[in-house]
């Protein structure tokens, strides 16, 4: 039951990947374009400049989960690189319950409010010529770290996996 779950996981983590690659993609073209605009014909666009950090915020934020199943997150590997596999899976199992799960799910709930917020008020960019709907980035908050408490539980079942195996699961990446 817990590898078919961690395949899902791992197919849905991947679909995030190719999300996010193809929206790297775009975040290019546009600063690309931003800096021909600026430099060779001495004009720009506001909105797209904005648009610059809006999506490298959704790049950044929806990387997150990307990055824990893949195992591409930052941690201390001093010690950690010399433990058994079991012992490594025991210590992400308590960092995802302890740390990962409340933390993403208290960044979700505290962030609704602020959604909510400015989608009632109609907020829009304080520049001329900005971005208006500013709630559609700030609606990234809460739907990224819903996404990563959703990708904790697929990496606490990874290493749930790799606790009773004692080895790495065959779904995903270790």
């Amino acid at each position: 039951m817990l590898e078919k779950i961690d395949k899902v996981f791992m197919r849905i983590n991947r679909y995030v990947g190719y999300f996010l690659s193809v929206l790297m993609i775009i975040v290019m073209v546009n600063v690309f374009y931003n800096v021909v605009m600026r430099y060779v014909f001495s004009t720009g666009s506001i909105a797209m400049q904005e648009m610059e950090w809006h999506l490298f915020s959704v790049v950044f934020l929806i990387g997150i989960s990307y990055a824990l199943l893949e195992e591409g997150h930052v941690r201390v590997d001093v010690l950690y690189d010399r433990w058994p596999p079991q012992k490594k899976a025991l210590i992400n199992i308590i960092g995802t319950a302890v740390f990962i799960i409340p933390f993403a799910l208290l960044i979700f709930f505290g962030s609704l409010s602020f959604v909510a917020e400015a989608y009632t008020s109609g907020e829009i960019s304080g520049d001329p010529g900005g971005l208006h709907h500013r709630w559609l980035i700030k609606m990234v908050i809460p739907f990224s770290t819903l996404l990563l408490a959703i990708t904790a539980f697929g990496y606490l079942t990874k290493n749930i996996l790799i606790y009773r195996n004692g080895k790495t699961s065959q779904g995903g990446a270790q």
